[in-house]
């Protein structure tokens, strides 16, 4: 079976984090901070927080940015689920804005009209979470503007986007956003086994998250409220969170950063090579605009809505079923039981809704060979042709 995603783990890699194992510190050593300044510097952010996943990222982000019980989130329903969980954990209404059916990010007349409408009922988000869908970026400056306008914070999830750029600079930088994250996970980019970071330009909002990441214990003398009772003395001054990485993941981390630009040119070269020869299809390849350039983690076509020859399922499992693993990215969020259960509907969030029923993703990753490529191709033919 050929998967949609897979790590790509070399020897280098294996060495770094064997290093770590041999070395005094498993975790809490100089490895983290080290793959955080890599991170940083590669992508132009001042800071970076280092954690156990992208969830526990996006955690931290809201905490960070003071939401809480009485505030509401905003989010795209075409996500992981993680992307609105974050506000929930605070204790804060979430809600979606629809896609964009050409990008499958967040639309922006979408968002415009529905901040629109929730100023006049003084039902404003504090936070929106604009998700990077593939890979690529939603569209920043034109929801930097709208911020401005109605006062929101913005977290970028670009869990699936490090080494993706927006108008030629690389996602993360933050230019247009309060913080950004970035997921770690084995299918992604690069992968330090589970792990994510948080960006951010703002030194409190680092703080924050830094001491939110580890219980809400600090040594820092400046954050405590009496002095210090000796090199020992620590206080607990918030409640956080154990969301650290340790030095092992950090070092497979550091050693895959090395090879950051060579992954990303494979995915474009499998992206290329599937928008040639899937052309002349009943399919829609992945539509990319102008300001973005994709880290292409995920390649979705879509079914045209006119193609009734054979149903989603029906394409789905023929190609599982000669060896291509595909798979479907994602299940609308608010079409979920638990967010069912929160007042949501079918048919609250309809572009998302056509994109689901039509998506489904092929197989991209840096070791997809050529041969195994054109075996994808032949399959997506078989697949929807005329019976």
């Amino acid at each position: 079976m050929i998967p949609y995603g897979r790590q790509s783990i070399s020897e280098e890699d294996i060495n770094a984090v064997v290093e770590v194992l041999r070395s005094d510190f498993l975790t809490q050593g100089n490895v983290l901070p080290h793959f955080e300044k890599v991170v940083a510097d590669y992508v132009g952010a001042e800071f970076a927080v280092a954690t156990n996943s992208a969830t526990s990222a996006l955690h931290l982000a809201c905490m960070a940015l003071g939401l809480q019980s009485g505030d509401r989130l905003w989010t795209s329903p075409i996500t992981f689920v993680a992307s609105s969980n974050c506000g929930l954990y605070c204790d804060a209404q979430v809600d979606f804005v629809d896609i964009d059916p050409r990008t499958y990010n967040i639309s922006v007349d979408s968002l415009r009209e529905k901040l629109r409408l929730a100023e006049v009922s003084g039902n404003l988000p504090k936070v929106l979470v604009a998700v990077h869908m593939c890979g690529q970026s939603c569209e920043m400056e034109l929801i930097r503007a709208l911020s401005k306008q109605y006062g929101f914070k913005i977290v970028e999830d670009a869990s699936h986007a490090i080494g993706g750029k927006y108008q030629g600079d690389y996602i993360g930088n933050c230019k247009y956003s309060d913080i950004t994250v970035f997921s770690f996970h084995p299918v992604k980019i690069v992968t330090t086994g589970e792990g994510g970071m948080a960006l951010t330009n703002d030194s409190e909002l680092a703080e924050t998250m830094a001491l939110l990441r580890s219980h809400g214990v600090t040594r820092d003398s400046a954050h405590m409220t009496k002095p210090s009772e000796g090199p020992w003395y620590y206080q607990q001054v918030k409640l956080g969170y154990n969301y650290r990485m340790t030095d092992i993941q950090a070092a497979l981390g550091v050693s895959q950063m090395n090879r950051i630009e060579q992954f990303i040119f494979s995915r474009h070269a499998i992206a290329e090579y599937y928008d040639k020869h899937l052309s002349g299809l009943p399919i829609i390849c992945p539509w990319q605009h102008p300001d973005s350039y994709s880290s292409y983690h995920l390649y979705i076509i879509l079914l045209k809505p006119d193609f009734n020859n054979k149903d989603r399922k029906e394409v789905f499992e023929f190609l599982r079923n000669i060896g291509v693993g595909v798979n479907v990215h994602y299940i609308p969020v608010h079409t979920q039981p638990y967010y069912q259960s929160l007042g949501f509907q079918c048919g609250d969030f309809p572009e998302a809704e056509s994109y689901y029923s039509r998506a489904i993703s092929l197989p991209i990753f840096p070791g997809l060979t050529g041969d195994e490529q054109q075996l994808v191709v032949d399959a997506i033919y078989d697949a929807v042709a005329e019976e």
